[in-house]
């Protein structure tokens, strides 16, 4: 390819001696290439066509289908699809000027588009398709380009340095690709350069100085790339500057006090890097500020007094290290939306703008040294959402306002002094999903208004001083999950009425003055996770029908005065892991499950008379056999006439079956539903639960889309009084059973488990056009998604990523290991792992699980997700549980990373030498000290894990055991 390049000779003088001896040449030469030009313009359309067909040619069959217009010699004249042309003119062919081929999901390279062909093109825009290979440099020829956008496809490569010669440019953007090297210097030479947009990529270096000379720029953007350095000298040059994003980035140095000058100055956005200094004391006196966004970085000092906040929408400053008082004026605009300065060292009162500021969405003011009377800072917000108090030093009674915020979800005010009663107006805020009150003076009832939170999800008042029974109207908030009325001075009964909150997850109402008999509804909550009535005046036996709450993980009673035996029914509690039944009046045998049989002796001990492991009191052998001989003689006086009267259903069974069999109509649909709450509540059977599906998913209509997977397509199903995930099996063609097999895989293994970190299966169905699984719906959505996602990626903080971690061991030690038959997931992916609101974890996906055989080899087919399978899975198909722990520790060193380790894993033998600093996310600010310490053995477990020797990885078992004490050491640090 040749490539031709004349700069600008207007005005050239002949003066040199040579220019003068070849100034002939010159002449004869330039009139040919006026005739060749000329040659050229005549046919230009023949040969742009040709440009454009060849260029077709190079795409997948699917993108040329879509050109199907792109046909014959003039693409003016024939009406080419996203073809934009010059007017004709009697004297002057039209020519293209426009390509527009957005967001149509092309696929291909640039590689055969002829720039030289297509020079009097003004604007190429090919946003959101699925291109990809290098930017080709012979871009450059397009001279008279004026506006190119290739983002959000996936372009690789470096941005090349021709670039700089489209002197025309007014509009570059690059952005959402996979772009990585420096930013070319000779993009200082795009003078007309109004926007540019290189975000979204992995661009490293510096911003180079040249850029300095864009004296027209109004938009820069460089967002989310690995870009260091410090801010180059020449942004001082751009009087016209608008809007400045290099957020999530590596830059370092002070923010520059002449971004002061800019008068046009709308948005800034410096947050997610590693500025450091003060806030730049003109900063927004002269500007137009709307968006100031600075979190996260090594701020320091306080706002500036003269900040202009006529028009701020957005201020953001969050995660650093900021002191003083924050300005009384922030509001005056009545403009911000959104305010956060979380996590800093502010103090002093809340600003007086803030009660009338009428315009407030989101409010984060937690984690700082704030102070004030409560009751009287705060007003009535009709747009806000969402507002974090916590951890602050505020005082004064709970203000009657919050009740008149229409639009509220989330109030969040624990750890603060509160004092005063709940207001019973908190009931009109009727959209709230989460009222977290612990730690403060709170005194008086729990008022009987908070029925009227119907959405309430989340319920926290644990640590005040409440007094007073349980409210039996609590029982109608039937989409409550988590109630902690913990350390408080509640007496009473538990109320029954507590049973109908069918959703419970967790519920701890310890350290309180609770009496009477544990009740029976308690055993009403089927998804019981966790329980906790310790330390309480409870007494009376232990209700058996507790033994049904077969998600119980955790159980603590300690602190009572409970008598009897622990029922024989507490043996089907499948879940239980923790248990803790000390200092009461309980007698007899141990129930004969892993987590009694090896809880410790200070969770047993201080009983009447409780025998078996660890109580260091053997249960007695006589009474024993005793009792055995007792239910023998039982068994022989019931077994014979009831052996008989079975015989005689059994004949009368099988003659109806088979009449109504044979009678039985041909049905079409096939429905089967686990027991679960979900159905029970409904009332519903098999078919109506079906019928409620398909209208609420419109006959699986693709707009309630929400994921896709190998042997499945996820959509969303809003009914009346649920939001489900269904999974559609992918119907199988001629002779395939893979999807089949996946899909009893799934309902086989998720029968088995029962544990809070692995996504609950409540029904499934089988329908001669389609078979499908119903699970709950986790809103959180994919960890791959989380992780990709900057603003979700940052929100899940350190402490997040800890914990993510030890719940998905905890569910895989589960699995290994107290399942009545091992369960090996096979196919541990980000993809695979699931976020509930509260950013619990859980393993999702068991199409390919398999139930492992004990004492028998386990052979199989490959299945997984390459990236995370063993490396054994190479040469042998042999599947064992040290194949999942692989998998974990790929996954582990995902969430640290904040990207999948790719390559890095190929360097397993040399894991040992690398420091857990240089691979934390660097979207994340340094952890502090606990917490990194917990990050640091993360890391160590990760590596263990990865051993190519499958003999040599840990078991999850022994992983899930340290993490326990992982998350208690942060809990006691927090």
């Amino acid at each position: 390819m040749l490539y031709f390049f004349f700069p600008s000779m207007r005005g050239t003088q002949f003066h040199h001696p040579i220019l003068l001896k070849t100034k002939g040449c010159f002449m004869s030469i330039s009139v040919a290439i006026i005739l060749l030009f000329s040659s050229l313009a005549t046919a230009r359309p023949t040969n742009q066509a040709s440009a454009l067909l060849k260029w077709k040619a190079s795409l997948d069959k699917q993108s040329q289908s879509l050109l199907s217009s792109w046909a014959g010699s003039n693409p003016c004249h024939d009406d080419w699809m996203g073809i934009g042309c010059s007017n004709s003119t009697p004297a002057a062919e039209s020519v293209v000027i426009s390509i527009k081929l957005q967001f149509s999901n092309f696929k291909g390279t640039l590689d055969n588009l002829d720039a030289w062909s297509l020079q009097t093109l003004e604007s190429l825009d090919l946003w959101s398709n699925s291109l990809y290979g290098h930017i080709p440099s012979n871009i450059g020829n397009m001279s008279n380009l004026k506006y190119l956008d290739i983002s959000n496809n996936s372009f690789s490569g470096v941005i090349p340095s021709e670039i700089g010669m489209l002197r025309s440019l007014c509009e570059l953007y690059l952005s959402i690709n996979v772009l990585i090297g420096h930013i070319p210097s000779s993009v200082g030479y795009l003078n007309n350069l109004n926007y540019l947009d290189f975000s979204g990529n992995k661009l490293t270096g510096v911003i180079p100085s040249s850029i300095g000379t864009l004296n027209n720029l109004i938009n820069f953007n460089i967002n989310d790339n690995l870009i260091s350095g410090t801010i180059p000298v020449g942004f001082q040059n751009y009087s016209r500057l608008e809007r400045v994003y290099m957020s999530n980035n590596r830059i370092s140095g002070s923010i520059p006090d002449y971004f002061a000058n800019y008068t046009r100055f709308k948005v800034l956005c410096l947050n997610e890097n590693q500025f450091s200094g003060l806030i730049p004391p003109e900063l927004g006196k002269r500007t137009a500020l709307v968006d100031l966004r600075l979190f996260m970085n090594n701020l320091m000092g306080s706002i500036p007094k003269d900040m202009n906040f006529t028009k701020m929408e957005k201020f953001e400053v969050g995660h650093n290290m900021l002191t003083g008082p924050l300005p009384h004026d922030i509001c005056d605009s009545g403009l911000l939306k959104r305010f956060t300065v979380r996590s800093n060292f502010f103090s002093g009162p809340i600003p007086r703008s803030i009660k009338n500021c009428t315009s407030l969405n989101r409010v984060r003011l937690e984690e700082n040294q704030l102070s004030g009377n409560i009751s009287e800072d705060f007003g009535i917000y009709p747009e806000l959402n969402y507002i974090d108090l916590s951890n602050n030093q505020l005082y004064g009674e709970m203000s009657n306002n919050w009740g008149f915020c229409p639009n509220l979800t989330s109030l969040k005010i624990s750890n603060n002094n509160l004092s005063g009663k709940i207001s019973t107006e908190l009931g009109g805020a009727t959209r709230l999903v989460i009222l977290h009150l612990s730690s403060n003076q709170l005194v008086g009832e729990i008022p009987k208004s908070l029925e009227r939170l119907t959405s309430l999800t989340y319920l926290n008042l644990d640590d005040n001083k409440l007094s007073g029974t349980i409210p039996s109207e609590l029982g109608n908030l039937c989409h409550l999950e988590e109630l902690n009325l913990a350390k408080n001075s509640l007496t009473g009964p538990i109320n029954e009425n507590i049973g109908e909150c069918i959703r419970l997850r967790n519920m701890n109402l310890s350290s309180n003055k609770f009496e009477g008999v544990i009740p029976v509804h308690i055993s009403k909550l089927e998804n019981l996770e966790s329980l906790d009535l310790s330390d309480n005046n409870l007494s009376g036996s232990l209700p058996s029908q507790l033994g049904g709450l077969q998600f119980l993980q955790t159980l603590n009673l300690s602190h009572n005065n409970l008598t009897g035996s622990i029922p024989s029914s507490f043996t089907e509690m499948l879940s239980l892991t923790t248990v803790d039944v000390s200092f009461n009046q309980l007698e007899g045998p141990l129930p004969k499950t892993r987590a009694f049989e090896e809880a410790p002796m200070e969770a047993l001990g201080h009983n009447k008379g409780l025998c078996g492991n660890n109580t260091g009191l053997d249960c007695p052998i006589q009474a024993r056999n005793q009792g055995n001989k007792r239910k023998v003689l039982i068994v022989m006086l019931i077994i014979f006439p009831t052996l008989g009267c079975m015989l005689l259903l059994f004949y009368i069974g099988f003659i109806f079956f088979y009449l109504h069999k044979r009678n039985q109509n041909d049905t079409n649909i096939r429905t089967q539903v686990t027991e679960t709450d979900h159905f029970t509540i409904w009332s519903h059977d098999g078919k109506m639960v079906y019928e409620s599906i398909i209208e609420a998913l419109e006959d699986f209509d693709m707009k309630h889309i929400v994921g896709a997977g190998g042997h499945g397509t996820v959509y969303k199903a809003e009914l009346s009084t649920e939001v489900l995930a269904v999974k559609k099996t992918h119907a199988p063609e001629d002779g395939e059973t893979q999807n089949l097999k996946s899909f009893e895989n799934e309902i086989r293994a998720l029968t088995e488990i029962r544990h809070q970190n692995i996504v609950k299966l409540y029904g499934f169905c089988s329908h001669s056009r389609h078979s499908f699984l119903v699970y709950e719906f986790l809103s959180g959505g994919s960890l791959r998604n989380v992780l990709t996602n900057i603003e979700l990626a940052v929100e899940f903080d350190w402490e997040k990523r800890v914990m993510a971690v030890e719940g998905i061991a905890k569910a895989l030690s589960y699995m290994h290991h107290d399942c009545s038959q091992p369960i090996i997931h096979r196919d541990l992916s980000s993809n695979n792992v699931l976020f509930d609101s509260d950013w619990v974890a859980h393993i999702s996906d068991f199409g390919t699980a398999r139930l492992l055989k004990p004492n028998s080899s386990n052979w199989t087919s490959f299945a997984g997700t390459f990236g995370y399978a063993a490396p054994e899975l190479a040469y042998t198909r042999e599947v064992n549980e040290k194949c999942d722990v692989y998998s974990f520790g790929v996954l582990t060193l995902e969430i640290i990373m904040g990207k999948h380790p790719g390559d890095f894993l190929t360097l397993s033998q040399d894991m040992v030498s690398v420091s857990w600093t240089d691979i934390m996310d660097q979207r994340l600010a340094s952890p502090e000290e606990q917490i990194a310490e917990q990050v640091q053995s993360l890391v160590k477990t990760a590596f263990s894990c990865l051993s190519q020797s499958p003999q040599s990885r840990p078991t999850m078992r022994d992983i899930a055991l340290g993490f326990s004490d992982t998350v208690k050491r942060i809990k006691e640090w927090k």
